[in-house]
């Protein structure tokens, strides 16, 4: 008899090629996607004469330097370099590319699942941390580094330490106008950006079975907010629904075998995990962020806390957070001015993203300006056939093409210097959307409401007598 397994060691034990005695494994890797920030990766295989060894198993997408605008003629040299590096090292290696002109192109993070690229049981890397996007489906997915990125283009293969393994367990109905976003700022902010440093996170509980697939991606998009190496959702019927018929996914009776197969990768009863952490669903509220880190974050109807009597170890974090943020101690955060609104970025820009923002908005007009980008090129037209371009055009707000966009400011799309914007994105790092931007996180839903008032406001009278 085999002690419990959880999810963690059932995947990583089918990837383990191999373990050194320093107890780092060689895993297999399923499926590698590249993007524009993979260019030094590529240099360091051309410099060793080396070939991508599995071009079939890489993929290349144009996504953070993706224009969404005016795709047609790029007036950003550097922009439009790091583009057609991309393609030319595509080229070169005959890999698969989701380019600009592309009908399923996209974030890398949106692309892969949407075409079925992603699986339940799948080893899944990408030099960018919100990789863990992908564990979603059951898979193991995280981010790399150039010089690893390197190595799985030439071996297929990646070194990593095991992390340890931690389960999040959420039951309880979520309120109105509550989504896995606030699910997931809810956490960190308990737990802190070093919460689950070191560990994979599990998702368990009737909460996270009752998400949508977009919700589960978007929960663990977010799980390395926490310090967690990657974040996993054991892949179920609402999995294998989302999946039937995509692409790259098996159909017919292999998808039927398949689904066989990934029923098996769950946690066994009894499984042991180094942490395990209980939260109640229901008491959660329409949250977002105050400072700058994603742990400083409080339901909406709540005050900006006073640093002179928190944690000490926390408290000079939050006084320079106070004074980048422009804000002080003691100010409700409902009601605080913004400047523009952004919604897009792998998690939040997805269909079910757009729809509740325009339940929001419909009918309403915004009192600042603010740009949507669509998650990828499918998400867009997805929403057009349904008007929802139309909605948030009828606003005021700017419906633009699909790629990385605000969140990270590479391809031009920016926050001034000394704006505040209500954005649906991942980070609110200093200068994460520009040099001086001052962001405040929060669901799509959230964002839309602040459109509608130029402030951070609560969601749900928005909501009332709105169905989705």
């Amino acid at each position: 008899m085999t002690a419990p397994r959880t999810m963690l060691d059932k995947l990583w034990a089918s990837h383990e090629v191999l373990r050194r005695d320093d107890g780092v494994s060689l895993l297999w890797v399923d499926r590698h996607l590249v993007h524009e920030g993979s260019h030094h990766a590529f240099a360091k295989l051309a410099e060793r004469g080396l070939h991508v060894a599995e071009p079939d198993l890489t993929f290349a997408v144009v996504d953070h330097y993706a224009p969404t605008r005016d795709r047609g003629r790029i007036s950003d040299p550097k922009i439009a370099r790091m583009i057609q590096t991309l393609r030319n090292n595509a080229a070169r290696h005959n890999l698969r590319i989701f380019d600009l002109d592309d009908p399923t192109q996209g974030i890398v993070h949106v692309v892969g699942p949407e075409l079925g690229l992603t699986l339940p049981g799948l080893l899944i890397n990408c030099g960018d941390s919100h990789t863990s996007t992908h564990g979603a489906f059951g898979a193991l997915a995280f981010g790399i580094g150039a010089t690893e990125v390197a190595h799985v283009l030439a071996t297929q293969t990646v070194w990593q330490r095991k992390p340890k393994a931690m389960r999040i367990t959420l039951n309880g109905q979520l309120g109105p106008g509550v989504s896995a976003k606030d699910i997931a700022l809810n956490w960190i902010a308990m737990l802190g950006t070093g919460g689950a440093q070191g560990h994979a996170v599990e998702y368990a509980g009737q909460t996270v079975r009752d998400l949508s697939m977009e919700g589960r991606m978007t929960l663990c998009n977010l799980s390395i907010e926490g310090g967690a190496r990657f974040g996993m959702v054991a892949p179920d019927e609402v999995t294998f629904a989302y999946l039937e018929n995509r692409e790259h996914a098996p159909n017919g009776p292999d998808f039927e075998a398949a689904c066989r197969t990934w029923q098996k990768l769950t946690t066994d009863e009894g499984a042991v995990f180094n942490s395990d952490v209980a939260l109640d669903a229901s008491g959660i509220a329409p949250t977002v962020t105050w400072g700058t880190s994603p742990e400083q974050a409080l339901p909406v109807s709540a005050s900006i806390p006073n640093p002179d009597v928190m944690d000490p170890a926390k408290a000079n974090a939050a006084r320079d957070a106070l004074d980048y943020m422009g804000l002080a101690a003691g100010r409700a955060l409902d009601g605080i001015p913004v400047d523009q609104v952004f919604i897009g970025s792998c998690t939040n820009g997805r269909i079910e993203d757009l729809r509740e923002a325009a339940l929001v908005l419909s009918g309403r007009g915004a009192k600042v300006p603010g740009l949507v980008s669509p998650g990828s090129a499918r998400v867009k037209a997805q929403a057009e056939a349904e008007g929802l371009d139309r909605v948030f055009t009828d606003a005021g707000l700017e419906w633009a093409a699909s790629g990385c966009s605000m969140c990270v400011g590479m391809n031009g799309d920016l926050v001034g210097e000394g704006k505040r914007c209500a954005s649906s994105t991942n980070r609110n790092f200093r200068g994460r959307q520009g040099r001086g931007a001052r962001t405040h996180l929060m669901s799509p839903a959230m964002v839309a409401a602040a459109a509608v008032t130029g402030t951070i406001t609560d969601v749900r009278p928005f909501l009332q007598g709105r169905a989705a």
